[in-house]
């Protein structure tokens, strides 16, 4: 009796006298191909016929593709100047010590192009050591309010604090992002025979057209006056002026829509980054930029000593790839030569060991 008492039934229940009757539902699946795992499945078996052909497909596609994206960035011309001034001989090291609100220091470099730049030529500013992807940085601004929403341009969101108010004004545009905007003036300049000649440094086309014509809005009213639209705001903190006199002399490119405040609101994933600033657009049959002597003059007024950073200007050329970055083409280039190497010495493997008759160790 003690043995019926322990056993258990067919489904599982201890025997207690009383069966599972009617009511009981059995926790067994269903039935089913899915509920059983009896559904069809395809498992690749490796063997050297698959394997190799596979390494050797993949390092004679990868180096190719490599070796052109290599070769096309290394055809890009690239010029770049550092005019940070942390050296005493550099012609910025009087301004290197300037603050936000200091009065703007102006310095002068001078450097030689050796090869003309045919093609258009796009001018950077460059920034070393800025973390722009810190993330209480990258939520410090109101879309809202950068989208033009009037009931947000009055009350800026919690996220700008503590950059949303000043003296008891809202501030627009709001935040760590606008606050920190990059505000050094560069020009530049050929000499001609002697003749210090300006060169054309255009301001649209700058920004992606999503965030020019999409993300970023001024708020609703006339346009020729921003200044009445605004009227109830106050400047970032670090900014000498308002927004809407970025460009007084454009009210296409002035308020939240002016476009070097829309490439400085595009927040940077590395700590060391370039943005965009101007356009050198190439005239007719002549160059963008000849050979020659240039000079850049820099109205100095952003502080980088306070984070050891440094400030570049950049002139480039671009491809069908986009900048100069030959980090891609060396990305291609390496996993080719690895799998291709991997490819031989897998083969060779194979040919010396794959056929051996290993019967002969298996014990009777």
């Amino acid at each position: 009796m003690a043995m019926n008492y322990n056993a258990k039934e067919e489904d599982g229940h201890h025997h207690s006298g009383v069966g599972p009757g009617a009511g009981v539902k059995s926790k067994k699946p269903d039935n089913t191909a899915f509920k059983q795992q009896r559904l069809p499945a395809w498992q690749p078996i490796l063997t050297a016929g698959t394997v190799l052909p596979a390494f050797f497909v993949i390092g004679i596609i990868f180096i190719p593709i490599g070796i052109g994206i290599f070769v096309t960035s290394n055809n890009i011309q690239e010029f770049e100047v550092d005019y940070t001034g942390i050296e005493p001989d550099n012609p910025c090291y009087k301004c290197s010590n300037v603050s936000w609100n200091s009065t703007p220091c102006v310095c002068f470099i001078n450097f030689t192009l050796d090869r003309a730049f045919e093609s258009t030529v796009f001018m950077y500013y460059g920034l070393s050591n800025f973390y722009q992807n810190h993330r209480r940085y990258v939520k410090s601004r109101d879309d809202s309010q950068l989208n033009g929403d009037k009931n947000s341009l009055l009350n800026p969101s919690k996220e700008c604090d503590p950059y949303g108010t000043s003296n008891g004004k809202p501030i627009a545009p709001c935040g760590a992002i606008a606050n920190s905007m990059f505000n050094d003036s560069l020009s530049l300049y050929q000499f001609v025979n002697g003749v210090q000649m300006n060169i054309t440094l255009n301001n649209k086309g700058i920004a992606w057209w999503t965030d020019k014509n999409v993300k970023f809005r001024n708020p609703s009213g006339n346009a020729s006056d921003l200044a009445e639209v605004f009227k109830g705001t106050t400047n970032p903190i670090n900014w000498r002026k308002p927004v809407y006199e970025l460009d007084p002399s454009d009210p296409e490119n002035n308020g939240f829509i002016n476009e070097d405040f829309i490439v400085w609101m595009r927040t940077a994933a590395l700590p060391t980054f370039r943005k965009l600033y101007r356009l050198i657009e190439k005239k007719d049959a002549y160059p963008a930029l000849a050979p020659g002597n240039y000079s850049l003059r820099v109205e100095y007024n952003y502080p980088v000593l306070r984070f050891d950073g440094r400030k570049r200007m950049i002139l480039s050329t671009i491809s069908w790839m986009g900048g100069k970055n030959p980090f891609l083409g060396i990305a291609y280039i390496t996993v080719g030569s690895i799998c291709f190497f991997l490819g031989v010495v897998l083969l060779i493997i194979h040919h010396k060991y794959g056929n051996r008759n290993t019967s002969a160790d298996i014990p009777s």
